[in-house]
């Protein structure tokens, strides 16, 4: 068994801003386990534990389903937390673009016959960038750092694909292998 996520990810550019912005907010925010760079993407379904047998199946499924999905624009912008400033978990940037969530329930439309639950919550794009562990920052200081970054524009990426990846949990952190690509359409008609 694998532990395996479907997502799209950002350009290196962008991460570096995001990056920068981090390093910025280690100095205010403490407690908090920075999410490396190179971890960084944009989850559109998280799979759970699966065979390696079923890999090359939901690499055609997403192929079949994203075959005629046109590429499109994503935007990286501004920071938030979840669940909320009075308990704050993960320290996300939002992602913005329209046809993101097409492209969820596209995800999710390919999936769904193999057996793979839908997901009950309203998508949320975000990449995460940090979570908290026991200590939390009060909701006021939270806010008096967030509020500079709550509309902070990191950039733009074009989404030309969408990989299934396997998450391998080591000491050090995870480690992320992408084992399939399904990409989307290029065409500009």
């Amino acid at each position: 068994m694998i532990r395996a996520f479907v997502a799209i990810e950002i350009y290196p550019a962008v991460l570096q801003r995001i990056g920068e912005a981090a390093d910025e907010l280690r100095a205010k925010i403490s407690h908090i386990r920075w999410t490396p760079q190179a971890n960084c993407h944009l989850t559109l379904k998280f799979l759970g534990a699966i065979e390696e047998s079923q890999i090359d199946s939901i690499g055609l499924a997403l192929e079949h389903e994203l075959s005629l999905f046109r590429r499109c624009t994503i935007n990286a912008k501004g920071l938030g937390v979840f669940p909320d400033e009075k308990r704050p978990r993960i320290l996300w940037v939002g992602i913005e673009g329209k046809p993101l969530a097409m492209l969820a329930e596209k995800v999710e439309t390919a999936l769904t016959p193999m057996g793979f639950q839908r997901e009950k919550r309203a998508f949320t794009p975000h990449l995460t960038i940090g979570r908290w562990r026991e200590h939390k920052p009060t909701p006021r200081e939270l806010g008096n750092v967030l509020d500079k970054w709550k509309e902070h524009d990191f950039g733009g990426s074009t989404v030309h694909e969408v990989k299934l990846f396997q998450s391998i949990l080591k000491p050090g952190g995870a480690q992320y292998q992408p084992l399939k690509t399904a990409r989307l359409n290029d065409s500009s008609d």
